[in-house]
């Protein structure tokens, strides 16, 4: 699934990286514990999560990881942006709950993880 397909199915916005028209997400994972994030071996695929601080964006980064969508209005911090810009790391804001915006993205066609 396309970034712009991912913002328009989710009323999201980019906060931090650019969407490259060739960026395609075969699956998404859904938590708020960063451990679980790290037992992941997936490539490309979208983390959805309510976790917003730094250690989101170190998390995502040591898991190759290119691309955050921050649900439940979560926004990111100063700090985080710069962190994944510096990072190449796409972030994006909904105002969608975890839930529903993981059923939405599913129904359209993103994958599972497990």
């Amino acid at each position: 699934m396309k970034i712009s397909e991912i913002l328009h199915l989710a009323d999201a916005r980019i906060i931090a990286g650019i969407a490259d028209s060739n960026d395609d997400l075969h699956k998404a994972f859904s938590s708020d514990l960063m451990s679980d994030v790290l037992t992941l071996d997936e490539d490309n695929i979208l983390l959805i999560t309510g976790l917003s601080n730094l250690q989101l964006i170190r998390t995502a980064e040591m898991a190759d990881i290119n691309a955050v969508l921050l649900a439940r209005g979560k926004q990111a911090t100063p700090e985080m942006i710069e962190l994944a810009e510096e990072n190449g790391i796409i972030l994006m804001e909904t105002p969608y709950s975890i839930y529903k915006v993981s059923g939405i993205l599913y129904s359209n066609g993103l994958k599972e993880v497990y």
